[in-house]
C-alpha cells in the first residue's frame, strides 16, 4: 500500500504534467456535466481563465451536444469570444481528489477541417468543370450556327421587313445563351482575361445608373467609396460581371425592398484572416463589398453557396451560376472572397483583389472597326459541317476564296496540290486524327508565308493545356458572329507577323 508521501509525490507529478502539457486538458465530472479543472493550454485555446473554468457547465462550451464529450469524431466547441472551433477529444478515467472523474485531452482541428472542406469543394468543382468543358464544345458550335446565320439573314433583310424583328430576336437569344455558357465555364475553367489597372471606384460609379435600374425603386442603393482607394489588376468586363451578379443576388434577397450597399476599402490580409474559399496570400488588398439587409442564409445554405446550379430561388428565377461565376473570376484574378450572413438580418459578400501601386489605365474611346472585304485565299478545316459551312459562306460573301474540308488529312492534300498562295489557315483546335496545332505546324513548314487562325468551342484552359494558346497565336473563341470572324480574319491577314489571341 503506497505511503502518504508516495501519494503526495504522485499528485505533484500529475499536477506538473497536467499544468505544463502543451495539449489543452480538462478534468470533468461526467455525471454533473461540469469542468473541475483546466490547464494553461486550455486557457489559451478557449479564452477562459482557470477560475472561470472551475465549476463551468459543459453546456456553456459544447455546441449542440446532448450526450457530453465522446472520443472519436470532432465536436464543435464555443470559445469565450463566441468563435466556433472543431475539437477532437480523448478521455481517461482518473481519481481526482478521491472522487471518480475524467481526464479529457483536447485537440483543436479547426484548420484541418477547413482544409478538408476546401479540398472536397475543389474536387467537386473540378469534376463539374470537366463535364462543363466537354458540353461547352458542342454547345458553342450550335450557338455559332444560331448567331451566325441569324446575322446573315439580318444583313440580307431591309429594316422594315416583317422578318427583320424575328431574326433580331433569334440573334439576341443566341447572345444570351452564349453569355450563359460563359457563366457556366467561368467557375470551372480559367478564361483568357485581359487585365488592366483598374480604379474600382470608377467601375462602381460607371455602373451605378444601370444597377439602380436593375434593383428597382423599392431597393435603396448606397455607395460608400473610399477616396484614396488603391488600384487592382483585373479584367474590367469580368469585374462588372462580378458586381452585377452580387447585386442581383442581394436584390433577390430583399423581395419587399431594403438597402443595398456597395463599399470599397483598402485592407491588409494575413494567414489568420477567415476567408472561406480561397487560401489567403498575405499582403495589401482592395475590398469591394456588396451588402443587403434581406433574408440572410443559414449554415446549410452557406455550405453550398458556391456550388454550380445550387439556388434557393424559385423555379425559373435562377440558374445557380451567379456565385459560381463570381468564385471563378475572383479565383483566377488572384483574389479572395468571404461571405458573412445572418438569417433574417442580411448578407455581406466581400471580394478582395491584390492591391498594386500603379496608376489606373486611361480608357480610350472605342469604336467598331470597319470590316473590310478581302480577296485572299483561305484554307478552312472544321469537323462540324454546319459550322464549316457558316464560316465558308461568311468569308465567300466577304470576297475571299475558300477551300474547306472536315478532314486534316484532306487539308494536307489540298495544300499540296494548290499551286497558288494560301494566305490563311483557319482550323479548329481539336479534331479527330490530327490536332489543329499539328496540322498548322506541318503546313506552315511548307508554306512559310501562310498565317494561322485557331478557333475552338472548348474552354480556353483546355486549349492552353494542349499547347495551342500563347502570346503569339491568334485564337477565336466560339461562339462568334460573322462580323467577329471577318474582323479577326482581316486583323490576322494585315498583321506584320503572328497576332495576339482573341477572346470572343
Amino acid at each position: 500500500m503506497p505511503t502518504k508521501q508516495q501519494f503526495q509525490d504522485k499528485e505533484r507529478k500529475f499536477q506538473l504534467l497536467f499544468e505544463e502539457h502543451p495539449q489543452p486538458m480538462w478534468v470533468i465530472d461526467a455525471a454533473e456535466r461540469k469542468i473541475l479543472e483546466a490547464n494553461s493550454a486550455a486557457e489559451v485555446l478557449y479564452g477562459h481563465t482557470r477560475e472561470q473554468f472551475r465549476g463551468m457547465s459543459l453546456d456553456a462550451v459544447l455546441v449542440n451536444e446532448e450526450n457530453g464529450p465522446a472520443s472519436g469524431s470532432p465536436r464543435r466547441h464555443r470559445t469565450s469570444n463566441g468563435r466556433i472551433i472543431d475539437v477532437e477529444m480523448a478521455q481517461h478515467q482518473i481519481d481526482f481528489g478521491g472522487h471518480p472523474a475524467q481526464l479529457v485531452v483536447l485537440m483543436d482541428v479547426t484548420g484541418r477541417r477547413q482544409l478538408e472542406d476546401q479540398l472536397r469543394q475543389a474536387r467537386k468543382m473540378e469534376s463539374v468543370g470537366m463535364l462543363a468543358g466537354g458540353v461547352a464544345h458542342d454547345f458553342n458550335n450550335l450557338l455559332t450556327i444560331i448567331a451566325g446565320y441569324s446575322q446573315l439573314i439580318l444583313n440580307a433583310l431591309e429594316p422594315g421587313s416583317p422578318n427583320h424583328y424575328a431574326a433580331e430576336q433569334i440573334l439576341k437569344a443566341g447572345e444570351r445563351a452564349a453569355a450563359l455558357t460563359q457563366q457556366l465555364l467561368a467557375f470551372s475553367r480559367p478564361r483568357l482575361l485581359q487585365p488592366k489597372v483598374l480604379d474600382l471606384n470608377k467601375l462602381v460609379t460607371g455602373l451605378s445608373t444601370m444597377l439602380g435600374r436593375l434593383i428597382g425603386e423599392d431597393v435603396d442603393l448606397q455607395l460608400v467609396l473610399r477616396p484614396d482607394l488603391g488600384r487592382v489588376s483585373a479584367d474590367p468586363g469580368q469585374m462588372e460581371q462580378v458586381l452585377m451578379n452580387l447585386v442581383v443576388n442581394a436584390r433577390d434577397a430583399m423581395p419587399k425592398g431594403g438597402t443595398l450597399t456597395i463599399e470599397t476599402a483598402n485592407v491588409e490580409l494575413d494567414e489568420t484572416c477567415s476567408v472561406r474559399h480561397l487560401a489567403v496570400k498575405p499582403g495589401p488588398y482592395v475590398q469591394i463589398a456588396v451588402s443587403d439587409n434581406g433574408a440572410g442564409m443559414d449554415e446549410a445554405t452557406m455550405a453550398r453557396l458556391f456550388e454550380p446550379f445550387f439556388t434557393t430561388k424559385g423555379v425559373g428565377r435562377g440558374t445557380g451560376l451567379g456565385l459560381s461565376t463570381v468564385f471563378g473570376i475572383v479565383k483566377q484574378s488572384g483574389g479572395n472572397l468571404d461571405v458573412y450572413s445572418v438569417p433574417g438580418r442580411g448578407t455581406s459578400v466581400k471580394v478582395y483583389l491584390p492591391r498594386i501601386d500603379q496608376p489606373a489605365a486611361v480608357e480610350a474611346e472605342s469604336s467598331r472597326r470597319h470590316v473590310a472585304s478581302g480577296s485572299e485565299t483561305v484554307l478552312l478545316v472544321e469537323d462540324d459541317e454546319i459550322v464549316r459551312r457558316l464560316v465558308r459562306d461568311t468569308l465567300v460573301r466577304a470576297g475571299y476564296k475558300v477551300m474547306d474540308t472536315s478532314d486534316p488529312l484532306e487539308a494536307r492534300r489540298l495544300s499540296g496540290s494548290y499551286r497558288g498562295m494560301i494566305h490563311l489557315l483557319i482550323t479548329d483546335v481539336v479534331m479527330p486524327k490530327v490536332s489543329g496545332r499539328e496540322l498548322a505546324e506541318e503546313l506552315h513548314g511548307r508554306r512559310g508565308g501562310m498565317k494561322v487562325l485557331y478557333m475552338s468551342g472548348y474552354t480556353d484552359n483546355a486549349v492552353v493545356n494542349m499547347g495551342i494558346l500563347h502570346k503569339e497565336v491568334a485564337f477565336l473563341q466560339k461562339p462568334f458572329t460573322p462580323a467577329t470572324l471577318t474582323e479577326k480574319v482581316r486583323e490576322v491577314l494585315e498583321s506584320g507577323g503572328r497576332t495576339s489571341r482573341a477572346g470572343e
